[in-house]
């Protein structure tokens, strides 16, 4: 495995030319945003995810370099994954997970366990095997949200989890440097994954966001994808998060 670090950009040249993302996760919403951009700026991308054949389709999209389909919070698996993999990368984004809500008291020992295990302990198995795989200077991102910050009922462990990571993000910076570590910070993201969760509310909130948003629109993983590749690029950027939430934080 080379030693050297990721080489920065010359001036006009795509920002990722030779170099390889990661994503886990990637076969749809930000994952996959991200992939294509990631792509557009000369990455070569490698993608996974739980369900094969979205995955397939994805890959097709942004003629990934590979892909693996397995349940990243199975640590073989993940193991496995790393083990795998074709040649040492640059780059490592995490999007895979969702939000589990209702109230902490309705939830049992294995509920809990799996909704803290989707983020802060993928996040840190992901980060010991970036130690080994990732080059110098390269990223390992995490993906969480804002939503919970202001605890509220019904929200169950999601606010502590959104409270945890980004101290986990600037220990692990720490820990893996010089790899950088940094944690995107959204908001409501229009993705397949909001529309499984609002169902039928989906509309609704689409309209409230437009309506009330400072941006005037509602957040896609185009925007996200952007903010990726900038962190991505940005050999100066560890130990942070970035929010990216169209100013719903500011209206509450």
């Amino acid at each position: 495995m080379s030693s050297e670090p990721s080489a920065a950009p010359t001036p006009g040249s795509p920002a990722l030319l030779e170099q390889t993302l990661v994503v886990i996760g990637g076969s749809a919403g930000i994952g996959l945003a991200t992939a294509r951009h990631a792509r557009a700026e000369g990455a070569a991308v490698i993608l996974t995810g739980r369900d094969p054949e979205r995955l397939r389709t994805a890959a097709a999209e942004v003629d990934a370099l590979s892909t693996a389909a397995f349940d990243a919070n199975d640590p073989a698996q993940l193991q496995r994954f790393f083990q795998d993999l074709p040649r040492p990368v640059d780059h490592v984004m995490v999007t895979a997970g969702h939000p589990s809500y209702g109230r902490l008291l309705d939830m049992d020992s294995d509920q809990a366990r799996r909704a803290i295990s989707e983020h802060t302990a993928l996040a840190l198995e992901v980060a010991r095997h970036a130690a080994g795989t990732v080059r110098p200077g390269g990223t390992l991102l995490l993906l969480g949200g804002t939503g919970a910050r202001r605890v509220r009922a019904g929200l169950g462990i999601a606010p502590a989890v959104t409270a945890a990571l980004p101290a986990l993000t600037a220990g692990l910076a720490l820990e893996l440097a010089p790899v950088r570590v940094n944690l995107i910070a959204a908001g409501f993201v229009d993705t397949p994954l909001s529309a499984r969760l609002l169902g039928d509310g989906l509309d609704a909130r689409r309209e409230e966001l437009r309506a009330s948003l400072p941006i005037g629109r509602v957040v896609v993983p185009a925007d996200v994808a952007a903010l990726a590749v900038h962190i991505m690029t940005n050999t100066a950027l560890t130990g942070a998060t970035y929010d990216i939430d169209g100013g719903q934080q500011l209206i509450g």
